[in-house]
């Protein structure tokens, strides 16, 4: 592969996707979005092309003529930009929100991977050139949950599976057996302060992807940030799922979940 399409949402992963792809040499073409992507991005990759939200016209246009065969999505653009009145939606946009089946996060990627297929462009697993940061089953931290908190992990497992499958949310936050709360379109720091207005401390955290999950969009990312959240909510443990989940700049963020004293668990 010599040449890459990035659609480069929000967040570390589209920074660590293109990281990992100037080590392989593979030159990376990026649309960016205003507003959300990381200006950091520009120094990483060969070009680099800046969108609103809402141009989806421009998206496929710059494929086509940058001729990219394959692509990744790397990040996320909030989906609570559909309901703002002020994000323009270009008429291939408006066309596409009338013919997908729902509004859900999922099916959204999955119709707009469908529309790049059209145009013979192959959407691969968005995780192929971080392979090495998705976590791996067992205990990553040197922390490890209290017995209450191993019971809670097992409750909460079985119950975000289920919510991950109605295409609702990624995650849940569980204390004593009870779900605080469920992620939905307010994103899963939104989620996770709400839980501890609810509850207080001493609630945990249970992350999953769907059953049956494309890896080509939507993979369960944590990273730093996700830490510094974790120690404001006073929260000690983070259940994801293994082989599912990235761990953005993963030796750092394990280092730093265990100068906090928090538990990472992979299931």
């Amino acid at each position: 592969m010599k040449c890459l399409g990035l659609i480069a949402g929000n967040g570390r992963f589209p920074i660590a996707a293109a990281v990992s792809a100037k080590k392989r040499g593979i030159k990376i073409t990026a649309v960016a979005f205003i507003g959300e992507t990381s200006k950091s991005l520009e120094k990483l990759v060969e070009k680099i092309f800046w969108i609103r939200i809402g141009e989806l016209a421009k998206l496929f246009e710059i494929f086509e003529r940058e001729n990219i065969k394959e692509a990744i999505m790397a990040g996320q653009i909030r989906p609570i930009h559909l309901f703002k009145p002020w994000i323009k939606k270009d008429a291939a946009l408006k066309s596409f929100l009338r013919r997908v089946r729902d509004r859900r996060g999922d099916s959204l990627l999955e119709s707009i991977a469908e529309e790049l297929s059209k145009k013979g462009i192959k959407l691969l697993d968005s995780s192929f050139l971080l392979s090495e940061s998705l976590a791996e089953e067992g205990e990553l931290t040197a922390r490890v949950p209290t017995a209450d908190e191993w019971e809670n992990i097992k409750f909460g497992k079985i119950i975000v599976k289920e919510i991950a499958g109605l295409g609702i949310g990624q995650t849940i936050i569980v204390k004593n057996k009870a779900i605080l709360a469920v992620e939905a379109i307010e994103g899963t720091d939104k989620a996770i302060r709400r839980a501890v207005r609810l509850g207080g401390s001493g609630a945990i955290v249970v992350k999953a992807s769907r059953p049956n999950h494309d890896m080509r969009f939507d993979i369960p990312v944590i990273g730093l940030k996700t830490l510094k959240v974790l120690k404001k909510a006073k929260i000690k443990v983070l259940a994801v799922e293994a082989g599912k989940t990235l761990l953005i700049d993963k030796q750092k963020f394990l280092k730093e979940a265990d100068r906090l004293n928090i538990s990472i668990i992979a299931f």
